[in-house]
């Protein structure tokens, strides 16, 4: 039961990581056609089209890497890993998601927000958009967030065998 609950949290949430991600992929090629077409064609630019495409590719990239830990699609090297026996595909498996929630919490939540609050408290605004810049680095802590959920689930998942070596 717990673990249908789960499954059902984990889809619903790998789905609406897809729309953000897909509507921030949008807003970002918006935004660099539409700076393209302003400087080319009408010859004039537009100072806060490049930073917009800054903030998004920050986000599209944190929430992209959440989303691969999620579908564990991240890049890898496997020659070695290929040549182990099941038992210790799983023992490895379990040791890398391991690492990986460790690198979330230590890095992206705790240093995520400390930048957010550190930002936030100096009252850092970006250049032109005049964003508190501690908004746009508030994608750290929770792209953490949510990987280190992922990197639970993808742990039970593994060691009962829902999962595939």
């Amino acid at each position: 039961m717990i673990m249908k609950k789960s499954t059902v949290i984990f889809n619903k949430t790998n789905r609406l990581l897809e729309i953000a991600l897909i509507v921030i992929f949008a807003l970002l090629v918006f935004d660099v056609s539409f700076q393209v077409f302003s400087r080319y064609i009408l010859n004039t630019s537009f100072s806060w089209t490049e930073e917009l495409a800054r903030f998004s590719l920050i986000w599209l990239s944190i929430l992209g890497a959440t989303y691969l830990t999620a579908k564990r699609a991240h890049l890898s090297m496997d020659f070695l890993y290929r040549n182990f026996s099941d038992r210790v595909k799983k023992r490895v498996s379990v040791f890398i998601e391991i690492l990986i929630f460790f690198f979330a919490f230590f890095i992206m939540v705790i240093g995520g927000l400390n930048l957010v609050y550190t930002t936030l408290h100096l009252d850092q605004l970006s250049g032109t958009l005049r964003i508190p810049l501690g908004y746009i680095y508030a994608v750290f802590p929770f792209g953490g967030l949510l990987i280190m959920c992922f990197s639970v689930y993808n742990i039970t998942q593994i060691t009962t065998n829902q999962i595939a070596n």
